[in-house]
Order: C-alpha cells, then sequence, then structure tokens
C-alpha cells in the first residue's frame, strides 16, 4: 500500500516576510521540508505530493523534488485561484489563498491512497511520522481520520503570537472539538495566553493539546472537504477578502455534523518553525545541532 506525504508549500509567509518554504535552515542550506520528506521516508512512505504557487515548481524541483523523484512517487499541485469552483468569483483586491482546505483540495486528482498533511514550514520532529503512518493504514473510509496532538508548550514562538487548533478529547483519546486559537504567545511569567481578545490575555493551559496541521486521512475526505468549501465560499460577501476555511474548522465540523471519528496521536515532540524572520536563527541552530549529533546525516539526499 502506498502511503502519502501532501505538503502544503503554497502560503504566503505573510507575518515571515518572504516565501519561508524555501529559505534555507539546515547548514547546507536544506529548507525544512526536506527534513520533513527525509523523516516520513524513514517512516515507511512512499509518495510526496508538493501543494505550491506555480512559479515555485523550479525552484523545488532543482532543491529536493528531482533528486527525491528517484526514490519514490512524486507530485506537484498548485493552489491557484484557477483551481476553485467554476462558478466562483474571486473577489477585486483579494491575494491571500483560500486556506488549507482548499490546498487539500488541490490534491484530490493525485491521490488515491491513505495521506498524511502537513506544513512546509514545521519540523515536526521525527516519531510524529511513524506515528500517523501506522494509524493511516486502518482508518475506515467516510468514518475515521486522526491527527497528531501536540503539547502547546511545545508549540510556541518566543518571537510573537501564533495560531493553534486547541484540542478536546475523550478519555478514548477521541478529538471532541477543535478551537482555533488565535495569537497565542508566552508571557514573561512562564504563561501561556490567547491574546486575541486582551492584551492581558487568557492563560492557557501549557499541557493541553494542539493541532499542528498533521492529519491523517483517507481520500474519502476529498468529498466532504468540497462540499464544505463550496458551502464556504457560498457565505462569503464580496467585500470578505482574507477570510480563509482552514482544517482544525472541517473536521470539527465534520465530527460534530457527520460523525467523524478522529483519533487524536499524541506526542512529545517539539515543534518548531519560522514563523517570524526572528525565529530563523534558533531553528538554525537546532538543525545544526541535530545533524552534529548523528540525527541527521551530512547530507540528507
Amino acid at each position: 500500500m502506498d502511503k502519502t506525504l501532501l505538503i502544503m508549500a503554497a502560503g504566503m509567509g505573510s507575518r515571515y516576510g518572504g516565501d519561508k518554504q524555501v529559505d534555507g535552515m539546515g547548514p547546507h542550506g536544506e529548507i525544512l521540508l526536506e527534513y520533513s520528506v527525509f523523516d516520513a521516508l524513514a517512516a515507511g512512505f512512499t509518495k510526496v505530493v508538493f501543494i505550491i504557487k506555480r512559479s515555485f515548481e523550479p525552484l523545488i524541483r532543482s532543491m529536493v523534488g528531482d533528486q527525491l523523484a528517484t526514490r519514490v512517487k512524486v507530485e506537484y499541485v498548485y493552489q491557484e485561484y484557477e483551481s476553485l469552483p467554476a462558478w466562483y468569483r474571486v473577489p477585486e483586491g483579494r491575494v491571500k489563498p483560500f486556506g488549507t482546505v482548499h490546498a487539500v483540495l488541490c490534491a484530490r486528482d493525485v491521490i488515491r491512497e491513505p495521506f498524511a498533511v502537513i506544513n512546509a514550514d514545521d519540523y515536526y520532529g521525527r516519531e510524529p511520522y511513524g506515528i500517523v503512518g501506522g494509524r493511516i493504514e486502518t482508518l475506515a473510509p467516510q468514518q475515521e481520520a486522526c491527527m497528531v496532538g501536540y503539547y502547546l508548550k511545545n508549540t510556541v514562538s518566543e518571537n510573537g503570537h501564533v495560531t493553534r487548533g486547541v484540542c478536546e478529547t475523550d478519555a478514548q483519546g477521541q478529538l471532541k472539538s477543535v478551537t482555533e486559537t488565535y495569537k497565542i504567545a508566552p508571557f514573561p511569567d512562564g504563561t501561556i495566553r490567547d491574546t486575541h481578545r486582551d492584551e492581558q490575555g487568557v492563560i492557557l493551559d501549557p499541557n493541553s493539546l494542539v493541532s499542528m496541521n498533521l492529519f491523517g486521512f483517507t481520500p474519502s475526505i476529498f468529498d466532504a472537504a468540497s462540499r464544505r468549501f463550496d458551502a464556504f465560499l457560498r457565505s462569503l460577501s464580496q467585500d470578505e477578502i482574507k477570510a480563509e476555511y482552514v482544517l482544525p474548522v472541517l473536521i470539527d465540523q465534520l465530527m460534530k455534523e457527520e460523525g467523524l471519528r478522529v483519533d487524536v496521536l499524541k506526542t512529545d515532540a517539539t515543534w518548531f518553525g519560522v514563523t517570524y524572520q526572528q525565529d530563523k536563527p534558533f531553528v538554525q541552530k537546532l538543525l545544526s545541532d541535530m545533524h552534529a549529533a548523528g540525527t541527521y546525516p551530512e547530507t540528507l539526499f
């Protein structure tokens, strides 16, 4: 059975200030998605699909795609406005993508097997790929999905606020709800707070589980996502030029309204990424240290 890693690499990186998906972070200029691919292949994934801007394809091919294609199946899909439903008209002034649900839908014609979804600009750790890779092999189509749950304390940035899908689970480890929570930031007193509505913020449990967009699905998710994405687009007014439809919101709706069961696969792994330019030196040092310690070879591919 093929297992696919679907990499979302078409985001604009507005807070970072550039195309962070292709900014070199490793000691030899490796980009973060190369580490994700390396770890996924070690965990038994056999196919990689890149969701990119069309203009990114030559760069992604030259940096990793062409080398990768000698070892596993590789596909490219494009998150552009042309992939929106034919009936929809993009409002004047809109420049942002329409979110991670639209990104995943762009891959529906090239995926026929269980798959995991990740962000290109996140480092997820090595362990989660084995966890999610094993579970997607046994998911019941149309009934089950899974996600890797990270502890909130392992996912914040010292350089600014982040958005996280804060999760509630039942006693069996099934996901009950995902609340998209904005402007989460660490404070000098050691607390982590939601500052979306108040500068002083609401203190959050550092051990609460959050979604980092590492989900596992069967191809049946495409039909459900398509229905819901169409409804989202129809709900937008012409002056809403920044609204996005994201995976945690889709999952929450499918659980509550269509009975989808979602296993939360807990991990102690520490996430890191480059939400802000100031994150880059920290990420570079961590990766350099891991190469020096032998966690990764001198060259990945």
